[in-house]
């Protein structure tokens, strides 16, 4: 099943306050029924995702003075994505570009599982490949979410 997720709205969902460009905010994903919506709120309001929240991020507000990233060719990415289950010291690592791969459409998540010890494992497809992969949610810790961004940048743009 695909949703449609909106655009980020460049306003925080409790003040209201306009997001300004190279401003952090995190976006919540909340199922309404059918529908997916889309919440943003600025790093001063956040308190942290809402039990009922199918999925949550950061991000930082483009600025538009800024060079745009251009990221590597599909096929480098997966090349890179299957590099890296051989390295059973980076699923952090492998993990954050599965869920690039899926902001690309390259991938899309099928569905989650749990482990035999209770960890979350994304169950994804990837079209291109017409394979299916197992992804344990191996979430980074504060000191090495920018480390990491800051690899794959280096490694994929």
């Amino acid at each position: 099943m695909d949703y449609e997720v909106q655009r980020c709205t460049r306003h925080c969902a409790t003040s209201d306050r306009e997001l300004t460009p190279g401003e952090s905010y995190y976006s919540v994903l909340v199922a309404d029924g059918a529908e997916l919506k889309r919440y943003d709120y600025s790093e001063e309001a956040w308190e942290g995702p809402p039990d009922n929240a199918l999925g949550w991020w950061k991000a930082r507000i483009p600025d538009p003075k800024s060079k745009k990233k251009h990221w590597a060719p599909n096929d480098v990415m997966l090349q890179f994505f299957d590099e890296l289950a051989e390295q059973p010291g980076r699923q952090d690592m492998r993990y954050v570009l599965s869920l690039l791969l899926v902001r690309r459409r390259v991938m899309r998540v099928e569905d989650e599982e749990k482990d035999d010890r209770g960890g979350e494992v994304m169950v994804l497809y990837c079209p291109r490949r017409d394979t299916t992969y197992k992804i344990p949610a191996v979430m980074p810790d504060q000191s090495q979410i920018e480390e990491i961004q800051e690899e794959l940048a280096r490694l994929l743009e």
